[in-house]
C-alpha cells in the first residue's frame, strides 16, 4: 500500500503525511488542551511536496492519519529543453546514478524565485551539471 496509518500524536516536524489527498511535509505542529470531550487536538501546518502549497489540518492526537510513501531519487540535470507552446515551461534532461536518462520531468521557471533563477543560470548559461531530486508519489511527479 502507498499509505500507512499512524497515530497523529506520533507526528513530528519534517514527517510526511497526507492532507486532503495530497502528500505533505510537516512544517509546524501545535497541540491544544483537552476539551470537554477529552481529546487533545493537533494543529498541523504542512506544505504539499509536489506543488508547494500550504495546507492545514486539525485532528485529535489519538486518531489515525495516513503517511504517504515518498520516494526520492537524485538525478543530475544535464540540460533543459524549452516547450514550444509555453516559454516558461521546460523539460529537464536528467541522468540517474545508474546511467538511466529521463526527459519527461517538467518545470516552470519563475525567475523571480532565487532558487529557480540560480538553477536556470547554472545549467543554461554556465553549462554546469547540477543535481535534482524529484519527489514521486502515487504516480504523480513534479520537480521540487
Amino acid at each position: 500500500s502507498l499509505l500507512t496509518p499512524a497515530k497523529a500524536g506520533t507526528l513530528r516536524k519534517g514527517h510526511y503525511l497526507q492532507i486532503k489527498g495530497r502528500p505533505c511535509k510537516i512544517e509546524k505542529l501545535s497541540t491544544s488542551k483537552t476539551g470537554k470531550h477529552g481529546h487533545a487536538k493537533l494543529n498541523i501546518i504542512a506544505y504539499d511536496v509536489l506543488n508547494g502549497r500550504k495546507l492545514e489540518d486539525m485532528t485529535p492526537s489519538s486518531h489515525n492519519v495516513y503517511l504517504p510513501e515518498v520516494n526520492k531519487i537524485e538525478y543530475q540535470v544535464l540540460d533543459f529543453e524549452q516547450d514550444q507552446d509555453n516559454e516558461q515551461q521546460f523539460f529537464m534532461m536528467l541522468m540517474a546514478a545508474d546511467g538511466a536518462f529521463r526527459e519527461d520531468v517538467g518545470f516552470v521557471f519563475d525567475l523571480e524565485r532565487e532558487k529557480e533563477a540560480e538553477m536556470y543560470e547554472k545549467v543554461l548559461i554556465a553549462q554546469e551539471v547540477i543535481t535534482h531530486t524529484p519527489l514521486d508519489n502515487q504516480h504523480e511527479e513534479e520537480a521540487y
